[in-house]
Formats: structure tokens, sequence, C-alpha cells
């Protein structure tokens, strides 16, 4: 943007004034628009968040539940039976990148099969905790992701919001200010050269 200070005297300060407003107007307005669809898209965003959180502590409960019914039938030692040798699941984020926010827009989660040579659960209640678990991870991830995107939105928001209030409060003002002053003083200008003309014009006919 044009520096107020820094813009020369006359007509070409002016002209320089008036194209730094229009561009400052025109930056605001932009950034007001999308302002508006950040807002909209972070409260749509807050919603999911709700529901991937909720899902998430449901199915936790409820792979907890069978859990805790497996070790009631079988012990902890079914359990370490049953887990020996399983792999660790892998979750996969895709981003995207919207109104100028990368962030996440999908989940994937690979759980590795069981392999032949690990020992089956012993009782159907660990068989249910498996596949539980499982269901669990994956929202949990899908909250951790809604959660990322809550936070990268929330923050353009803020940033968006601090930069149309500072043009609308400080630098369009400023600018309007500094046309006003480089107004009066091209009218002040023209009025002394006109006297001057006048006066000169006047001597001269004598």
């Amino acid at each position: 943007m044009t520096g107020a200070r820094h813009t020369p005297p006359g007509r070409a300060g002016r002209l320089r004034l008036r194209h730094g407003l229009d561009v400052a107007e025109r930056g605001a307005d932009l950034l007001e628009r999308k302002l508006l669809i950040l807002r909209s898209e972070h409260a749509r965003l807050l919603r999911a968040e709700q529901e991937a959180a909720r899902a998430w502590r449901d199915l936790l409960a409820e792979a907890e539940s069978w859990l805790l019914r497996g070790l009631l039938l079988g012990g902890e030692q079914a359990l370490e039976s049953a887990t020996a040798g399983i792999g660790a699941a892998e979750v996969t984020v895709r981003w995207a990148t919207s109104l100028g926010v990368r962030r996440p827009a999908a989940v994937s989660l690979s759980v590795p099969a069981r392999p032949p040579t690990a020992a089956a659960p012993a009782n159907t209640a660990l068989v249910h905790a498996e596949a539980a678990y499982g269901r669990a991870v994956r929202a949990a991830a899908e909250y951790a992701a809604a959660h990322a995107a809550v936070q990268l939105v929330g923050t353009e928001v803020s940033s968006t919001r601090h930069r149309v209030r500072a043009l609308r409060r400080h630098w369009i003002p400023r600018l309007r200010a500094a046309l006003d002053r480089s107004d009066l003083a091209l009218e002040q200008a023209e009025h002394e050269d006109s006297v001057r003309r006048r006066w000169w014009a006047a001597r001269h006919q004598s």
C-alpha cells in the first residue's frame, strides 16, 4: 500500500493517495466477504468436531465395555495372548486448501490383519472388543482431524478479522485524512496561483 507519509506533493501525490485509498477499500471489502465465509465454515466445522467427539466417546465406551467383559471371562493372560504379534494401526490424513487455509480434509485408517501365527481371542467378548477398538481408533482419528481443522480455520478467522479492523479503523481513515489534506493544499495552491495571475495581469495592463 502507498504510505501517506511518503506521498509527494501536488496532483501526482493526490493520485497516489486516491489509488491507495481505492485499493485499501477494495481490499477491506474482499476481506469482509472472506471473513463472512470463514465464519460460516468455522461454525460448520465446530458442529462436525462436536459430532466427531461424541462418536469417539461412544465408540470408546463400547470398546472398553467389551474389553472389560473379555477380561472378566479370560483374564489378562487372554488379552495378552490375543494381542501378541498384532501390528499398529496406521492413520493417513489427506490435506486440502480452502479460503487460503490448509487443513485436514479426510482421514483413512489401515488396521493390519491378524497374522496367521497369532492366537485367536479366547472369548467372543475379546473378538467384539477388537472390532470395537478398531472403530474407536478410526473415530479418534476423525475427531483429531476435525479438531485441527477447527483450530486452523479459527486462526484464519482471527487473522482476517484483525486485518479488516486495521484497514477500517486505521489505514483507510489515515488515507482519507491525507487525501483531504492534499485536496485542501491543491485548492489553496490553485487559489494562490489564480491570485498571482490576476495580480500579474493587472500590473501589466496598467
